[in-house]
């Protein structure tokens, strides 16, 4: 069995791109324990702790493993980047939370594929396992690490998600493409937090920067400093994807599950939100993971940089919240109204 036979049956089971790469230490591995010793993983402790060591090497996750089988599901869909939507009082939500959890779809289709396999050992990965996903993807041939830290196919743009299949088969493996940014800044140039930034194999990202990292995984208060640069942004951030050029001709996927189920919605419908409420909204999509309380706290950042006297009752409601940091958001908020 070789790549090119793993290709076959990756597209079969939903997948647009597939490669396998060896199972070894990448040579990411040394970054990226520089990189959260540099404190760039901010409060993402999951990142630091112990499985900071696990990730040198898959044969952590299974012990028998050969290979390392990286898939990429598409799921750029035909709606406007963040960086051509103007409606300043509408909620943006990343592009990738728009539909289905991709954990469940991604796992769905990695099962089928790990079930057309010959008889092996084998561990499947989605974005929560301690493993350099976008390093063993780089090895696979999907594509290079971009200076916006996401991985970049020279003819999809990066609008995929990643999945493994550690086996203990031994496959033949692909080659790394080259790096195609060039001299090209354009993802550092739209960063509204200025969060990309130089680090020891070109550039990366500051998590304690990140519009993403602030409105996803941040429990706390968001820096008021960076506030008005998020914007209306309640969940994640796009921009360094919207504005790279490899993404101009994206195509886009056909996965109904990953069709938008709330495209944007308006701050006026997210105002006085229950908590029953927003869990109906969201339920089986990425969105619930700040929180109830953590959307609340985006939402009110959203409409403090809004600035519109209409939001004010409901900043006020939100202003004596049980929880500190909603409360503390939205009285910042109430400071904003014209």
């Amino acid at each position: 069995m070789n790549a090119g036979d793993i290709r076959d049956l990756a597209r079969q089971c939903g997948f647009e791109l597939a490669g396998v790469a060896r199972a070894e230490t990448v040579p990411e591995s040394p970054w990226y324990h520089q990189w959260v010793a540099a404190g760039f993983a901010g409060e993402m402790r999951y990142l630091a702790d112990r499985r900071a060591e696990m990730r040198n090497h898959p044969r952590h996750l299974l012990p028998s493993v050969r290979s390392v089988v990286c898939v990429g599901k598409l799921y750029n869909s035909p709606w406007p980047y963040s960086t051509r939507f103007d409606h300043h009082e509408r909620a943006w939500i990343s592009r990738y939370a728009w539909g289905d959890d991709y954990h469940d779809v991604l796992r769905l289709g990695l099962e089928r594929l790990d079930a057309l396999l010959p008889a092996h050992e084998s561990k499947i990965c989605v974005d929560t396992a301690p493993l350099l996903e976008r390093s063993y993807a780089r090895q696979a041939g999907l594509g290079w690490i971009g200076k916006n830290t996401c991985l970049i196919n020279q003819q999809s743009g990066s609008w995929f998600f990643l999945g493994e299949l550690l086996v203990s088969l031994e496959i033949e493996p692909d080659t790394p493409p080259p790096d195609r940014c060039g001299t090209c800044t354009r993802c550092i140039d739209a960063c509204p937090t200025a969060a990309i930034v130089p680090g020891p194999l070109g550039h990366t990202v500051d998590a304690r920067l990140c519009i993403s990292y602030f409105t996803i995984e941040l429990r706390g208060p968001v820096p008021e400093a960076q506030r008005p640069a998020v914007g209306a942004h309640m969940f994640g951030c796009d921009i360094c994807q919207d504005v790279c050029p490899w993404n101009r001709r994206a195509p886009v996927t056909t996965e109904p599950k990953f069709q938008p189920r709330h495209f944007a919605p308006p701050l006026e419908r997210l105002a006085l939100i229950s908590s029953r409420e927003f869990h109906d909204m969201f339920r089986g999509t990425p969105v619930t993971r700040p929180r109830y309380e953590g959307f609340l706290r985006n939402l009110a950042i959203a409409m403090g940089n809004c600035r519109e006297e209409r939001y004010r009752a409901a900043l006020e409601k939100l202003a004596v919240f049980p929880d500190s940091h909603v409360a503390g958001h939205a009285r910042w908020a109430l400071k904003q109204l014209r």
